[in-house]
């Protein structure tokens, strides 16, 4: 038998990146014929969409655990990998998704509304994209990011116009039944109930749906009996209406009684931020058909009246009274939409970067007693994912891009010097400067070492014109001048 879910824990994994690779074009009489690596696809996402086919999160109870494709690694002759397929959650409207801190990611309202849940990790670049006219044949390619991993909960609430609330057995489901055609679970006892039906109901041109909130007793905001399992299904609802049995036999119950003990709920739930009281407008007096019954409604009618609630004594059983209580949550409903605000049309903004925001932070690290210091930022963090540790070349080139975006200037400015440890991206180096920093003082850079040097420039002699000449003739000397007795004045007077 198929159950109602509401709430489920899913581990949700977005794609992997492909991995870039490193490839030389070879063909016949062109040994190196260049590089032609190609680039890794990118990871699928993690998406949820709603589908109105969809009412309960019963797939997500079975299977937890959702995780998108991986991006398909690079191959030679520039041939990029395929980009990884997405995993395509499919959602009733009305879900709600959050971290386990109660941080809320999404709010999917409305069918066919899509949001991306888990970005799949970025490709690699192949070493044919990294090649440029100072390196021209990389020796390496970048590895593919891994995607974004995490535990999310999703939770249903209802999405209907008008909620009905009450005690156990007062009869929401038996209005529900007659005033539209869903066809909820009715019995004689208690709880009967236990997932929230909806029914759609048209009243003259009106349109509108209805909900019922399973067994609601006093301590239900605490957990008691179904709990806050099924509150939660009215937060949406426009209009709250009270169904009260007017032939209940339990002892201590009344229906003035009954209407406190539920305010009193509602308010311990939602709080002054959702107002549940304030959207409780209509009490409905049901099974008026029970001899008994009737004879009670003029007694609490002054009394409800009294509260601001409008009163509707009706029979769900012989449908007395039905009409003009759908009338009344019609015209409460229409009321509702007409104080929405109107929809304005989607706006982009466009905040800029400020302009001395270098896209990332230094900071001590507190782990380390002889000093430490730990890089934060988007770029850094991504370049070291991304770089194979086991290529000399590889790590070379993630040095000159941390260098590039300022990592080894802010770095020195913060009180770093050769030795240190630096983490960046869960990576722990021991840094060790390699290029001047041309805007630091001379107290700045110190202990940053001979940077910038060339052995070539640095040479202590080189030679001068005339001593290059001399070696050039000497390279043209005939092999006969090595005989023993010959000197270079027996040379022809062209070659002297």
């Amino acid at each position: 038998m198929a159950a109602f879910i509401d709430r489920v824990v899913v581990h949700v994994a977005a794609g992997n990146g492909g991995h870039g690779v490193s490839s030389i074009h070879r063909e016949k009489f062109k040994p190196l014929g260049g590089p032609d690596g190609g680039n890794g696809g990118d990871g699928g996402d993690v998406v949820l969409e709603v589908d109105p086919s969809v009412h309960t999160l019963l797939d997500f109870h079975h299977r937890p655990h959702q995780k998108a494709g991986n991006g398909r690694p690079g191959e030679g002759s520039n041939r990029h990998g395929g980009k990884g397929e997405d995993k395509v959650l499919r959602v009733p409207a009305g879900t709600v998704v959050s971290t386990p801190d109660g941080r809320v990611i999404a709010d999917l309202v409305g069918a066919g509304t899509r949001v991306v849940l888990a970005q799949g990790g970025r490709g690699g670049l192949g070493n044919a994209a990294l090649a440029n006219a100072r390196r021209k044949a990389p020796g390496f390619a970048l590895l593919g990011e891994p995607g974004e991993a995490f535990d999310a909960v999703i939770e249903l609430k209802s999405i209907a116009d008008v909620g009905l609330v009450g005690f156990p057995s007062a009869g929401k489901s038996s209005l529900i039944a007659a005033m539209s055609s869903a066809r909820p679970k009715i019995a004689d006892y208690p709880f009967t109930t236990l997932v929230p039906n909806l029914g759609v109901i048209r009243s003259g041109d009106a349109v509108y749906t209805m909900a019922d909130v399973p067994g609601l007793i006093p301590g239900a905001s605490t957990g008691k009996g179904l709990g806050v399992q099924f509150l939660r299904h009215v937060e949406r609802c426009a209009v709250l209406v009270h169904v009260v049995d007017m032939a209940t036999m339990e002892p201590g119950r009344d229906p003035e009684s009954d209407i406190e003990a539920l305010e009193h709920e509602l308010a311990e739930y939602g709080g002054d931020e959702l107002d549940l009281v304030g959207r409780l407008r209509i009490a409905v007096l049901n099974k008026i058909d029970v001899p008994d019954a009737r004879e009670l409604v003029d007694l609490v009618r002054a009394t409800l009246e009294q509260r601001g609630l409008a009163v509707y004594p009706v029979s769900a059983a012989t449908g007395e009274g039905l009409r003009e209580f759908g009338f009344a949550l019609a015209a409460a409903v229409e009321e509702h939409r007409a104080s929405l605000p109107a929809m304005e049309p989607a706006r982009v903004t466009v905040t800029p970067r400020a302009v001395d925001d270098t896209g990332f932070t230094v900071e001590r690290d507190t782990e380390f007693d002889t000093g430490g210091f730990i890089v934060h930022g988007v770029r850094p963090e991504r370049w070291v994912r991304q770089t194979d540790f086991s290529n000399d070349e590889a790590v070379g080139f993630l040095a000159d891009r941390l260098n590039r975006l300022g990592v080894e200037e802010a770095l020195a400015k913060a009180g770093a010097v050769t030795g240190d440890a630096v983490t960046i991206g869960g990576v722990t180096f021991d840094w060790v400067p390699s290029l001047p920093a041309g805007t630091l003082t001379a107290e700045e850079s110190a202990g940053l070492g001979g940077r910038g040097t060339d052995s070539r420039i640095d040479a202590p002699h080189r030679l001068r014109a005339e001593e290059r000449l001399a070696a050039k003739r000497a390279r043209r000397v005939p092999y006969e001048l090595s005989e023993p007795g010959w000197t270079e004045a027996d040379l022809p007077e062209e070659l002297q």
